[in-house]
């Protein structure tokens, strides 16, 4: 049975594969690219824009735009997509995908401890985290009252606990280490 595995291939993964194409060519060419440096304002970046996958995205904006405007918009984007290609992908792509967010997770922990350590305020951490290393229970490790609790929390209640299980003792929740442990943990 030789090369039938190719005959059911588009059964499994035609769609999908489509998906990631679509969105290949949408990506921004050279030509794009050079014509955003050239742009002299954020008008003209939102014109320029507008020609690409991401025209929709910002394209009702009003006017005058700004910068965190189309960097918010455009990572919607973005996460939309992604989470769409997670939502249709089986069990090993998904993984797979699940894996490529694991920075974003990382990231966002280390925000979060960081942050509680120095007694930031948790919504504004939230609206700092990065959209793809979200998970379900990212807000319960902002409630943490101590360096235990908010290693019991790290280690039970994020996608992420194997990983901080081997690098990570209550004793290593302080400033220095946190950044020691990110790097560890990449």
């Amino acid at each position: 049975m030789y090369g039938f595995e190719n005959m059911t291939f588009n059964i499994k993964d035609g769609f999908l594969e489509a998906i990631v194409r679509g969105h290949r060519s949408g990506l921004l060419s050279t030509g794009d690219y050079n014509n955003l440096c050239q742009c002299e304002n954020l008008e003209d970046v939102k014109l320029n824009l507008s020609a690409t996958d991401y025209g929709n995205s910002i394209s009702n904006e009003a006017s005058p735009i700004y910068t965190s405007t189309i960097v918010d918009k455009c990572t919607r984007k973005l996460v939309e997509d992604w989470e769409y290609m997670r939502t249709q992908a089986d069990e090993t792509l998904g993984t797979f995908l699940d894996y490529c967010t694991y920075g974003h997770m990382i990231d966002n922990v280390v925000l979060i401890v960081t942050g509680t350590i120095h007694e930031r305020d948790v919504q504004d951490l939230l609206d700092k985290c990065h959209p793809l290393g979200m998970f379900d229970n990212i807000a319960t490790l902002a409630v943490a009252q101590n360096m235990r609790e908010l290693y019991r929390l790290v280690l039970v209640d994020t996608p992420l606990a194997p990983y901080f299980s081997e690098n990570l003792t209550h004793e290593d929740l302080d400033e220095m280490n946190i950044e020691i442990m990110r790097n560890t943990l990449y």
